[in-house]
């Protein structure tokens, strides 16, 4: 690892940044070289600031998360994002999911868990925190079917291993040099046989059944 990550944080609230820039501050390896109130500011900062990892809220003013994730990473595809947010639903989740995040935090983590999850990221390798880990395990349909109901070939299988590491469509298709359209099929082949309303229930079920590993 680089003695110095160059960390950019987005995030609307001002203490939050400060809090969080003051728990940055205490690890050696990291340095905060910019901060952004919303996704259009955060935009503007990466044309002119380099930075490894960004920490980036969800819901903000001007531009979320959502849209400023998506838009940074076709400029910068080599960025790698995680998400802080206070939320838990499907949508947020499963939409920083496709647009490219590689973990999520919750914004009340320790210092601790931020240092794992940052060297985790900046080492290619994706983070969720443990207490969206619980939640992905219950974001699961009533009418789930069971494992033994089901049928999943070997390329489900690796689609689903790819998405567990925090890879979107495009970068699934570019990894299995196949079309995204394909990888959209394979996804929605899963979520129809496991009976998973979204990306997230089928994470979930793939976990809990033990057909990949986290």
């Amino acid at each position: 690892m680089d003695p110095v990550i160059r960390i950019i944080i987005v995030d609307d609230h001002e203490i939050f940044r400060g809090g969080l820039r003051m728990v940055i501050n205490k690890l050696g390896y990291v340095k905060v070289v910019g901060e952004a109130a919303d996704g259009l500011e955060f935009l503007k900062l990466i044309e002119t600031v380099e930075t490894d990892l960004v920490l980036m809220d969800i819901e903000m003013p001007v531009m979320n998360g959502i849209e400023a994730t998506k838009r940074a990473l076709e400029r910068k595809p080599e960025l790698k994002i995680i998400a802080l947010t206070m939320f838990k639903e499907d949508a947020y989740i499963q939409s920083m999911m496709e647009a490219g995040v590689k973990g999520f935090l919750i914004k009340n983590i320790s210092k601790d868990v931020l240092d794992r999850a940052l060297q985790a990221v900046y080492n290619g390798k994706t983070y969720y925190s443990e207490e969206l880990w619980d939640y992905f395990t219950k974001a699961v349909s009533k009418e789930e079917k069971p494992d033994d109901d089901i049928n999943i070939t070997p390329r489900e299988l690796e689609v689903l291993e790819l998405l567990a590491e925090g890879l979107n469509n495009k970068e699934i298709a570019d990894r299995l040099f196949v079309s995204e359209r394909t990888i959209v099929g394979h996804k929605s082949n899963l979520m129809a046989k496991t009976n998973c309303k979204n990306t997230v229930a089928l994470l979930a079920y793939a976990i809990r059944n033990k057909l990949i590993e986290i």
